[in-house]
């Protein structure tokens, strides 16, 4: 059983999240909070697997719950999704650089919701190929070159395909596919950049891939699929 809570200032809102959650019967919603102060209360309370966190709410915001979270060493098996009703490069970047392992809008098909938390309780990033484009994009602008190439000299050759793989939004499964490794070979990778690069997860090596240089915002490989 999954278990998750729910972190939005609307109650119609976190009313229909619940019941849309709960349909399949492998998740459970254990707690419910109206905004991010009270959310990081449930949260410490209740320790989740995963959290949907609104990003606009008063008393403290998603970003800021989300980052305090993170910080908190209690608290670090607990994975937090973002909700908005915005598709705005502004939020999703301040999303990922906050941590969250993944980033929807309010409007997702309820199956896709469930895929999602599925998804991110597993310990996957939950990064579309044009929201990863967003995001590379986005710190293009603020960071035009390189700010830690130091970051590769670590890696391997293969683990450095991994990471560059990672930065484009790839799955694990696509990931093996691209570089012709095992799904269980990929998963070690990827596994072994998380401990390397000391990330929270594939969010923030998403990042660093953009920050380490192998991946070139508006380069002809970055991807444009779909979400979800």
């Amino acid at each position: 059983m999954i278990r998750i809570a729910l972190v939005d200032d609307q109650e119609l809102v976190r009313t229909g999240l619940r019941t849309l959650a709960e349909k399949d019967g492998d998740i459970e919603v254990v707690a419910e909070a109206a905004d991010g102060r009270a959310g990081l209360g449930i949260v410490r309370h209740y320790r989740p697997d995963v959290v949907l966190m609104d990003i606009r709410m008063p008393l403290m915001d998603g970003i800021t719950a989300t980052e305090r979270i993170v910080e908190d060493p209690d608290l670090r098996s607990v994975r937090v999704i973002m909700l908005t009703t915005f598709d705005e490069d502004d939020d999703i970047v301040a999303a990922i650089r906050a941590g969250a392992g993944g980033y929807l809008l309010k409007d997702i098909a309820p199956a896709d919701l469930r895929s999602a938390i599925r998804t991110v309780a597993a310990g996957d990033a939950l990064l579309s190929p044009s929201v990863t484009t967003k995001v590379l994009r986005r710190l293009s602008e603020d960071r035009p070159h390189p700010v830690r190439p130091e970051l590769l000299v670590a890696l391997t050759e293969r683990e450095r395909e991994v990471l560059a793989q990672i930065g484009k939004g790839e799955s694990n499964q696509e990931i093996a596919r691209s570089l012709h490794l095992s799904p269980d070979t990929a998963r070690t990778y990827v596994s072994r950049l998380l401990g390397k690069l000391q990330s929270r997860d594939r969010a923030g090596l998403v990042v660093l891939a953009y920050e380490s240089g192998l991946v070139v915002p508006g380069g002809s490989d970055l991807p444009g699929g779909s979400d979800l």
